[in-house]
């Protein structure tokens, strides 16, 4: 052979190897993975061929499939009350993909879980169809409708988070303005311009406002700047006089910061009346006097800055809460308040407030109660788990009595119920540069406990620009302290 076809007959061979190396590369080590990809159509058909299994709460279905022609998806799913559990399910469409609960268990609820293998292989002898799994939440119905109706009935934007402070359940979780899930389940051009319409509104829908959302949490946040002041010694007795002056002049700025309640309330005004009035000087102060290790310490332990959910949540992953990394002195007084540069998610407030109603123990939160199969057997069952204990026991029963004492003698007084002990606190967080054009957020955290032990722990959020309120009108005890009123009587069955 020359030596041109010499060298011709060996690229060739090399040309085949690489082929045949690839080709095995791809049947062997890329299977897996492009079997699953979610842009394999085959994946998306197999998705949607059978009737998926449902989303439950309180033991109903709040999900369905319904079988559809002339498409190579046979069934299509459907959503029960779409709109008020869409932060929870997510969507389940033919053509925009899945979401939350939706996507984390769609290996469960598409039947394709490998735990079903040996059901599978049965089904395929006895001619049985495969059918899907259940995802059975942890969701109150009753709480989670008077969430829903209570932003409804509101026309705001915002959010509810409803936790149970022993284990960490999350009993409500409401967005508003949301979406029905339905209208685009399918895979036309009119549900996907419907899909389209929704993200291009203003409004938001497909937002999901408690988890993946920030915001300045304004007052609210008190109760963890009271609590690092406990924690940490700068105040031992809760109604003994401050020497913070009001209005307070923040460090190495030439402004001064007054409070709603007046220079006469708040002047040198104990920790407990600080909290019962909202002044913020007694906040400025502490946190001041705290410096920014120990106030960032303790935020931390309470959950900001860390994806304390990622574990449990799966898809439904929430934004990190943050206390900065860097403060100068005056910023790091505005966050004793609840402003600055500290962000918080509507959830992050709920777990603050569950820990303080827990005796300071931070339950890690979960949604999901337990996984079944087709045959209802339990495939998986979740334990409650302790994530952190964020302040000592002693600081939270002294963060309880003035909550409590704030409920019953000061500004949350529209949450107090009968027969149940109640500690609030209401927040109105400023946002933007200029204060005069930008109308407030509204935040409301509060727990209920009865005396046999049953708690609920509640954080509203409330954006009011689309509604029709004045600025003087918009408060966290007055616009959020009646829905949060009415989850946790939803809850305690009061």
């Amino acid at each position: 052979m020359n030596r041109p076809l010499r060298h011709i007959a060996i690229f060739c061979g090399l040309l085949m190897l690489a082929l045949l190396i690839r080709t095995n590369w791809l049947q062997f080590a890329q299977s897996e993975e492009l079997s699953t990809h979610e842009h394999n159509r085959r994946v998306k058909i197999t998705q949607f061929a059978t009737p998926r299994g449902d989303i439950i709460v309180g033991g109903k279905a709040i999900t369905g499939s319904k079988a559809v022609e002339g498409t190579d998806f046979k069934y299509q799913r459907t959503f029960k009350q779409g709109p008020m559990y869409a932060p929870v399910t997510g969507y389940a469409s033919q053509a925009q993909g899945m979401s939350l609960l939706e996507k984390t268990y769609d290996s469960i609820l598409s039947g394709q879980d490998e735990r079903f293998a040996f059901r599978h292989a049965k089904d395929i002898l006895t001619g049985e169809p495969r059918r899907g799994g259940d995802v059975i939440t942890t969701i109150d119905p009753k709480a989670q409708e008077a969430a829903y109706k209570g932003l409804t009935d509101l026309d705001a934007r915002g959010a509810v988070v409803a936790l149970d402070p022993a284990t960490g359940k999350v009993l409500a979780l409401v967005s508003t303005p949301s979406y029905d899930p339905s209208v685009f389940a399918g895979n036309s051009f009119k549900e996907g311009d419907k899909f389209q319409a929704l993200v291009d509104k203003k409004s938001k829908p497909l937002a999901n406002r408690p988890l993946r959302e920030t915001f300045p949490p304004g007052s609210t946040f008190k109760i963890v700047t009271a609590a690092a002041a406990l924690e940490h010694g700068v105040v031992t007795d809760v109604n003994a006089p401050t020497d913070a002056v009001s209005p307070y002049p923040l460090p190495l700025a030439s402004n001064k910061i007054g409070s709603e309640a007046g220079d006469a309330v708040c002047n040198k005004a104990s920790l407990k009346t600080a909290m019962q009035y909202s002044c913020n000087n007694v906040f400025l102060d502490a946190a001041s006097k705290l410096g920014v290790d120990k106030m960032r310490e303790t935020a931390e332990k309470f959950g900001f800055n860390a994806d304390i959910y990622s574990e449990e949540f799966g898809d439904m992953l929430a934004t990190k809460s943050l206390y900065p990394e860097e403060l100068d002195k005056p910023g790091t007084a505005l966050t004793g308040m609840g402003q600055g540069s500290l962000t918080s998610t509507p959830m992050q407030m709920a777990m603050v407030t569950a820990a303080l109603a827990n005796g300071g123990k931070m339950m890690q939160p979960y949604i999901v109660e337990k996984l079944q199969g087709p045959d209802l057997s339990t495939l998986e069952e979740h334990e409650p788990k302790l994530k952190n204990q964020a302040v000592s026991e002693e600081t939270a029963k002294k963060v309880q009595e003035m909550m409590e004492f704030t409920a019953k003698e000061g500004s949350a007084q529209k949450a107090l119920i009968d027969g149940v002990t109640v500690g609030g606190k209401t927040g109105t967080a400023q946002r933007g540069n200029d204060v005069t054009k930008e109308v407030p957020y509204g935040w409301f955290v509060s727990y209920g406990k009865k005396a046999d032990g049953q708690a609920v722990a509640v954080a509203v959020f409330i954006d009011p620009t689309a509604m029709d309120i004045s600025r003087s009108d918009i408060s966290g005890g007055g616009l959020g302290a009646p829905i949060a009123k009415r989850v946790m009587q939803a809850v305690l069955g009061k």
